[in-house]
């Protein structure tokens, strides 16, 4: 079993290094996550979207693979990480009005850069003013109208062939601490986030929504003393079996610094995929070195399966969702779009803001 079908993977810059080469054709991710720094911020359109053709071009060439998901963080706001022309939204709290409308846009623009997978929606609620990291990235403050906006915005990524992600699960919007750089804590019941965090994501549910991402957080009432992202009670039990959630699950970036240091250890690799975590996002954002930390993981997973903490059929039953959506998922190659396209996408963005 291949460790890479569980792996999706960010890459030093706007080229390989020979350290990227060799963990993409030794592990070979399932998948690619890119950021700012694998784009040449300043230069032309035409200049930085033909070193980026490249770097996707050589990524496959490496993995070896025909298929793969290629995916980006694409909200609007401050979550853009492409240069201009890609088109500079709002906020999706902004945008929420034309949230589909939005997102056709946003999918045509991603598209282009041979992009199939947008970690978007965000279904967390608008819900706490002083949350560092989500506040107006969620779309709106109450449970009923994120939950719809959500949707909206999911149906025009679908609708324009891109797979779309609902994060964080169980839900990250009353939080007061950035899991970028700690862990955050919530003492929240069942039952309460059943009345208000769990409708986005139900509703998404309910729409087929294909992949959902883990929050790095720790629900002491629910997930016990394990955060989200490798608790059973929260994935297993009220997502997958309450919810009836049967798409992929991904974690949220294992470089985050709220469960950077437990994916250091042996065995929480099991206890991940054992709790029902399909896919390992590592982009490689720490000072330490990302490409050893992959190898580390992924000799953990082996080690797992080894010596029996980690069952063949929990690793069978994640590869066939992963197999099922990777076969649903369109595969593009890098185009440039004429000039109008994004002309009518800025009068868009600048629509949403006159809306507000």
């Amino acid at each position: 079993m291949n460790f890479g079908n569980h792996l999706i993977i960010g890459v030093s810059g706007t080229e390989l290094t020979d350290e990227d080469k060799r963990i993409l054709s030794t592990i070979k991710p399932v998948g690619v996550c890119f950021f700012a720094k694998n784009f040449r911020d300043g230069e032309p359109y035409e200049i930085w979207l033909q070193t980026f053709k490249k770097l996707s071009q050589d990524i496959r060439e490496y993995t070896e693979r025909k298929s793969m998901f290629v995916s980006i963080d694409h909200e609007g706001g401050r979550v853009i990480r492409p240069p201009l022309p890609i088109t500079r939204f709002p906020y999706s709290y902004v945008c929420r009005q034309r949230a589909r409308e939005v997102a056709a846009a946003m999918a045509t623009e991603l598209k282009s850069l041979g992009i199939n997978v947008s970690w978007a929606p965000v279904a967390d609620i608008f819900s706490n003013p002083s949350n560092p990291i989500i506040g107006p990235r969620a779309f709106d403050t109450t449970p009923e109208t994120a939950a719809e906006y959500a949707r909206e915005y999911f149906l025009g990524l679908k609708e324009s062939g891109i797979t779309a992600c609902a994060k964080h699960f169980p839900g990250h919007g009353d939080t007061n601490t950035d899991s970028h750089l700690a862990l955050p804590v919530l003492n929240f019941t069942k039952e309460a986030i059943e009345k208000r965090e769990l409708i986005p994501f139900k509703t998404l549910i309910a729409e087929k929504i294909p992949l959902i991402m883990t929050a790095h957080i720790l629900f002491p009432e629910i997930g016990g003393d394990k955060p989200a992202t490798f608790s059973q009670s929260i994935l297993n039990q009220i997502l997958r079996k309450e919810l009836g959630f049967e798409g992929v699950v991904v974690s949220d970036d294992l470089d985050m610094k709220a469960v950077a240091d437990m994916y250091d250890k042996s065995g929480t690799v099991a206890s991940t995929l054992n709790a029902g975590c399909d896919i390992f996002l590592m982009c490689g954002n720490l000072p330490s070195s990302s490409t050893q930390r992959i190898e580390f993981i992924a000799e953990d997973f082996n080690k797992a399966l080894a010596n029996g903490s980690l069952d063949e059929s929990v690793v069978a039953a994640a590869n066939s969702r992963i197999e099922k959506l990777l076969s649903q998922t369109p595969q593009y190659t890098v185009e440039m779009l004429d000039k109008s396209i994004f002309s009518q996408h800025a009068q868009l963005a600048i629509a949403c803001s006159v809306d507000n």
